[in-house]
């Protein structure tokens, strides 16, 4: 051998020796971090600790301002519910799951909190799929907490053990499953922070039982109390106990609980001056208000004063209903059709072109159309064929309203305007007023019950309505009293919510009169719910095609 080839050689082989001995390094290192031995070497695993993750969920909940807590009770999430109640957070419970999401999101849309439901793993989650939907389609910033099957036992059979994930990522704007007991507070400060943040609307946070109950019942459950004999009983046995110490390596260490900053999309300052200049040139201004008015940061008090100082004429949708009370003049209540096709300018505020609007038809081609909104891809749906937006702001509309009117300082608009509205407002109530005279082969009158709700309805009111047509007929001929005085299931149409909605209106305002107007079918849905008012003291007047209780009429 040469000189060279032998020099070439000896520089080879301690090369792919360390090349070598890195690559076990290496190999040895990432097999340590994925059973957890490295993290466990700084953080401590408390093998006598009575604490469990039930706990921590309840610590997270009260640090934002989580007053209830609805569910329908399961072993698989008992621990957290008993922790709600230790720290003063009240557990109500349905008789059914798709209620106990329907009264979260009453809570949701009457507080601009986050509403919270727990349920129990399976059937308890698949429950609720139509009310979360509901949710998800009114924008309604509600977390849906779900029991699991242990995250050992994960695609192994397990009782009630199904791919929630895959049923709810489709649902919620986010989706996580907690796989050790540390990660419970982070995740569920992420999850509330997305929950209100855009668009907002549902969120899905999946607790397996092993994360939820103490170390030592989990030890009991998991780990065998004798260690087996035999190489690979013993090898089972120790990876069993390293898996349990990864699940609780520290998840006692002190954490940050309180709520994160929100992303709440504002219009710039140029779109702002834009619209202004639009709307001042226009002589048949319209505003149509919507449920994302309504949302935080802006109070409802801000935006009626804001709507008055602006004196256009709007219509009212959603939860913006009532926001100017009874009988304002600027609030028009009917012909919306006829009057946006008259209008010059329109102002779209937390409103989409769907079928709500004739996908846009009802508006003028010859229309200037303002619209805002959080979510640019409903902002502009049908935008392509049956309407053209003149301006399209993505960002709060209360915000976007409030510098709107500050631009507009000083502008009117001509009385006749508005009088040609109010005039056809009063000949369409005149047509209802003669149709509620009209007699009926059997039964009731729809018109006259909801003529007689008007009536009687009292200032501290909230309305529930759950139904089909009867509801489309109570839009019509009720009207709340006040801002956040009006619950329906919103676009999605789902029929059943009253209960839920009932029960949670009735928590977060005590002292308010709710009122529950029931299409006959729908009231089916919510007649086991009358269980959960009596055991839960809750009182709720009901009113439809039929019998109206608790010390009200009978129509």
């Amino acid at each position: 051998m040469s000189t060279a080839a032998a020099a070439a050689a000896g520089s080879f082989f301690p090369s792919f020796q360390l090349l070598v001995c890195g690559s076990l390094v290496a190999a040895v290192l990432g097999a340590a971090y994925r059973l957890g031995l490295l993290y466990r070497l700084m953080h401590k695993v408390d093998t006598v600790s009575i604490q469990h993750g039930g706990e921590s969920v309840a610590a997270v909940l009260r640090a934002h301002g989580v007053k209830f807590l609805f569910t329908l009770v399961g072993g698989h999430i008992s621990p957290l519910l008993v922790a709600c109640e230790k720290l003063g957070i009240r557990v109500v419970d349905t008789r059914h799951e798709v209620t106990a999401v329907f009264a979260a999101d009453a809570v949701a849309r009457l507080t601009g909190t986050v509403g919270v439901v727990a349920v129990t793993a399976g059937p308890g989650l698949t429950n609720t799929v139509t009310a979360v939907k509901n949710a998800q389609i009114a924008q309604s910033p509600v977390l849906l907490l779900g029991g699991a099957a242990s995250t050992l036992l994960k695609n192994r059979g397990a009782l009630q053990a199904i791919d929630q994930m895959s049923l709810f990522r489709p649902l919620c704007k986010f989706c996580a499953s907690v796989n050790r007991v540390r990660d419970i507070v982070p995740t569920l400060r992420t999850a509330m922070a997305a929950a209100q943040s855009g668009t907002p609307g549902p969120v899905f946070v999946e607790l397996p039982i092993d994360v939820l109950y103490p170390y030592f019942m989990v030890q009991k459950e998991m780990v065998p109390a004798n260690p087996p004999k035999g190489l690979m009983g013993r090898a089972v046995y120790w990876y069993l106990e390293n898996y349990l110490a990864n699940l609780f390596a520290g998840a006692w260490e002190p954490r940050p609980e309180g709520p994160l900053p929100l992303d709440i999309p504002q219009a710039s300052p140029q779109q702002v001056q834009r619209c202004v200049e639009i709307l001042s040139r226009a002589k048949r201004p319209l505003v149509v208000l919507g449920s994302q008015a309504l949302l935080p940061p802006t109070p409802a008090s801000k935006l009626r004063a804001a709507v008055e100082t602006l004196g256009v004429p709007c219509f009212l949708g959603g939860m913006a209903r009532g926001l100017l009370g009874q009988n304002h003049p600027l609030h028009i209540r009917q012909n919306r059709s006829a009057a946006l096709k008259k209008a010059d300018v329109v102002l779209l505020a937390g409103v989409v072109c769907d079928f709500r609007l004739s996908y846009g038809r009802v508006l003028s081609r010859s229309s200037k159309i303002i619209i805002v909104n959080r979510n640019r891809k409903e902002m502009l749906i049908n935008s392509d064929m049956f309407w053209k937006p003149q301006e399209a702001v993505q960002g709060d509309v209360g915000s976007f309203v409030l510098k709107l009117v500050e631009g507009l300082q000083g502008q009117t608009w001509a009385s006749d305007w508005a009088e040609e509205l109010r005039q056809a407002d009063q000949q369409k109530e005149k047509s209802f007023r003669e149709k509620a005279t009209m007699p009926v082969s059997q039964h009731l009158n729809p018109v006259r019950v909801l003529q007689l709700v008007e009536e009687t309805l009292p200032d501290n009111s909230i309305l529930v309505v759950d139904g089909g047509d009867f509801v489309g007929t109570a839009a019509h001929l009720v009207q709340p009293r006040g801002p956040l005085c009006w619950l329906d299931p919103g676009a999605f149409g789902t029929l059943g919510v009253g209960a839920g909605f009932a029960l949670g209106a009735k928590l977060c305002r005590p002292d308010a009169e709710v009122w529950c107007l029931f299409g006959d079918g729908a009231f089916g849905y919510s007649l086991i719910e009358f269980d959960t008012f009596v055991r839960h003291k809750v009182s709720v007047s009901s009113s439809g095609q039929g019998e109206k209780t608790q010390k009200k009429p009978t129509y």
